[in-house]
């Protein structure tokens, strides 16, 4: 099985001072060789989150988080995912439904899960309510930390 790392994810495995990194440095050392990917979604808001003065206590300019971002996507069994369907299929592969409007990204990272095989590896449980029954969270989430 291949893995789509949620953004939470990405950034506790580059940045060693995150919370869950040894965590996610121990589970990547394991499932890493199966293949995991990220896509737009995740890459930006690894941008986004590292950032931030308040992440970091500093400021860090984009160019350098970028460039720790691409490090990290060079990993040889690392694949990018393309995020080329609309929401309409989004609604469609997220059998549990969505409740509210904080779900959004994590629905886009279920259904890209979904649609290319793969299981999105998180660190929230709160995305399983995205698919309805135990059989398709089992198959398309992994909760890390577990």
């Amino acid at each position: 099985m291949s893995y789509l790392l949620d953004a939470n994810a990405l950034i506790a495995l580059a940045w060693p001072a995150h919370e869950h990194h040894a965590t996610m440095l121990r589970w990547f050392e394991r499932h890493a060789t199966s293949g995991w990917s990220s896509n737009a979604l995740t890459q930006g808001a690894f941008v986004r989150v590292v950032s931030q003065p308040s992440f970091a206590g500093r400021s860090l300019a984009i160019a350098d988080v970028a460039e720790a971002l691409l490090r990290n996507v060079a990993h040889p069994k690392h694949r990018f995912l393309a995020l080329d369907f609309g929401f309409a299929e989004v609604l469609g592969l997220c059998s549990g439904g969505l409740l509210g409007h904080r779900q959004i990204t994590d629905a886009w990272l279920v259904a890209c899960a979904v649609r290319h095989g793969v299981q999105l590896a998180t660190f929230d449980t709160g995305i399983e309510q995205l698919l309805a029954t135990p059989a398709e969270r089992q198959k398309h989430i992994v909760v890390l930390g577990r």
